[in-house]
């Protein structure tokens, strides 16, 4: 798999860069800069994850592994720990 969380499926999405958006005290720019295409990227970590007594690698977004944390379950996985 790619840039995905295994959990959640969070991923990479396409957004515009944008500088100069507004000037000095609220005025406009004479010439503004051009919006330019870019990738917001999900944090993504490779970690490992016990699951029912089964360590398995996965990617996950840091939003998730701190969920995993706190509850010690998460979505489908009833009983999952850090390992």
């Amino acid at each position: 798999m790619a840039y995905v969380c295994a959990i959640c499926e969070k991923k990479n999405v396409a957004g515009v860069s944008q500088k100069h958006q507004r000037g000095v005290a609220g005025k406009r720019w004479k010439k503004r800069a051009q919006a330019t295409k870019r990738l917001f990227k999900a944090n993504i970590q490779n970690v490992t994850v016990v699951i029912d007594g089964e360590r398995k690698s996965m990617k996950l977004c840091t939003k998730c592994i701190k969920r995993i944390k706190n509850y010690k379950s998460i979505g489908n996985y009833k009983n999952i720990l850090m390992a």
